[in-house]
């Protein structure tokens, strides 16, 4: 074992043998099995601290060479994420300096995409009004096309490019916008959560180009800079561009998810959306001292308390009354699917860094009730905020079919079909609006910490995922050929 300075001054441990492989010019002298070693050399070598993915048969034909050079440029591939991270694209601070990072994010990737000879088109969504009344500029969408061929399938990518907000004093180890390797782990800020899947996607394509292939598929990309707030905007565009931009769109397929484990890759089909609401309880418009009025009136807190506490019981179940009514019985060809996931309930629960979990197996009407049993002098009003419709698709369908033979070519094991509960409203908005097939294939491993401190991705996701996508074009063009 030797060691060096990576491009970003990070301690890599480093095996000489993949070290050789690596600086190798004549790739063709490779023995095959140490050069797919190499693919993710420091992952590889402390994979997760828990195991390894299960070997996989080695790649062939043009696929090979495709994995073959994605390997030999996967430093060049790190550091265009580590400039990437670099931008802080905060869309959830509304603050002048932000979104004039988040413009120059958006900038860069279209860039980027020119770079790779595709037609890119900027869109412009004007300001947005916010409560305090300042107006700040929405980064513009990013719409780019690679390929116009009728006899091609045309697979459209949605992904964004802004992050939650974060700071080294709140938990991270490192300068969250400086993407930092740790023992084959990239730290930072929208490495996992979108910047890394959107730069997979871009590095597939690239592959492609380097070795003069012609792509399989037609390929759209949709990249946004307001997804952690909302998608501002993103749905009426969308619904615009639907007998323009998007009227060629076969498949749409979305990177912004995490697996179920650290090691085991899945295809999502499913997620449960949301509903925000807002519950004040007022007494009146100023505040009252509380060594002379408390004790002779409703103390608001009180109240509050007793409403938030009337809706969860201890085990997890909503007391809501007739919430469950309307939830969907597990029907029995989905509990099969189920049975099939690689989940490790213990495991799940280390990763995730909490004691207990509730079960151990694979909201206006009712406040005002309990307010009104109160017989509170104050005054409650709930009111839903935000909401996200849920999503399902059907897992049969052609692009499915692609991405889990995908998954086996690269990975070599079947992917774990899930559904999941972080909801990205998109894909429910892109379903009803163009009534084509929308996919989640995620890249990040359970572990990766979205939206939270020491976000990483793993080296290994981060490179394999890029084969894997090229890989997936292989796919969709074989079976969209056998249609």
């Amino acid at each position: 074992m030797g060691a060096s300075l990576g491009p970003d001054g990070a301690f890599l441990p480093r095996s000489l043998e993949a070290e050789e492989l690596l600086r190798a010019s004549d790739s063709s002298l490779m023995d095959l099995k140490l050069r797919r070693m190499a693919a993710c050399l420091l992952a590889l070598l402390l994979l997760l601290e828990g195991g390894m993915f299960s070997e996989s048969p080695p790649p062939s034909g043009l696929l090979e060479k495709l994995c073959q050079y994605i390997d030999l440029h996967q430093d060049e591939f790190v550091k265009t994420l580590k400039e990437w991270v670099a931008v802080e694209s905060d869309s959830v601070q509304p603050m002048p300096r932000f979104r004039q990072e988040l413009v120059r994010m958006m900038s860069m990737a279209a860039d980027t995409l020119r770079g790779l000879g595709a037609s890119v088109h900027s869109v412009d969504l004007g300001s947005q009004q916010l409560p305090d009344g300042q107006s700040l500029p929405i980064p513009p969408v990013i719409l780019a096309e690679l390929g116009n061929d009728p006899k091609k399938p045309t697979v459209c990518f949605y992904g964004h490019l802004d992050v939650q907000p974060a700071q080294q004093g709140e938990g991270w180890f490192t300068d969250p916008y400086t993407l930092t390797e740790v023992d084959g782990k990239l730290y930072g800020r929208g490495s996992t959560d979108n910047k890394g899947p959107v730069l997979a996607w871009i590095h597939a394509v690239s592959a492609f180009r380097a070795l003069e292939q012609d792509l399989p598929v037609n390929i759209k990309f949709i990249l946004e800079g307001m997804e952690e707030v909302g998608s501002v905007a993103l749905e009426e565009l969308m619904k615009k561009e639907k007998d323009g931009f998007l009227s060629s769109v076969d498949y749409i397929v979305i990177s912004d998810n995490l697996w179920l484990t650290r090691t085991k890759p899945a295809l999502i089909y499913g997620t449960r959306g949301n509903c925000y609401f807002m519950v004040e309880v007022k007494c009146r418009d100023g505040d009252f001292h509380s060594g002379t009025f408390g004790g002779i009136l409703n103390e608001p807190v009180a109240d509050l308390v007793a409403l938030l506490g009337s809706l969860v019981d201890s085990s997890g179940h909503i007391l809501i009354p007739g919430i469950y009514d309307q939830v969907a019985p597990l029907m029995e060809e989905e509990r099969k699917v189920y049975e099939a996931i690689d989940l490790d309930l213990e495991e799940y629960r280390n990763n995730s860094q909490v004691e207990k979990f509730l079960f151990d197996t694979k909201v206006k009407q009712h406040l005002e009730d309990v307010f009104s049993k109160r017989n509170s002098t104050n005054r409650m009003t709930a009111s839903m905020i935000l909401g996200s419709q849920p999503w399902t698709a059907n897992i049969n369908d052609t692009q499915y079919l692609a991405a889990g033979r995908a998954i086996k070519r690269v990975f070599g094991v079947e992917p774990d079909m899930i559904r999941d509960g972080s909801t990205i409203p998109i894909a429910k908005i892109f379903q009803d609006i163009i009534q084509k097939s929308v996919m989640m294939l995620p890249l990040g491993a359970v572990d990766d910490g979205e939206h939270s401190q020491n976000e990483k991705i793993n080296r290994c996701n981060y490179i394999e995922g890029s084969k894997l996508f090229a890989a997936f074009f292989l796919e969709m063009a074989e079976l969209h050929s056998q249609q």
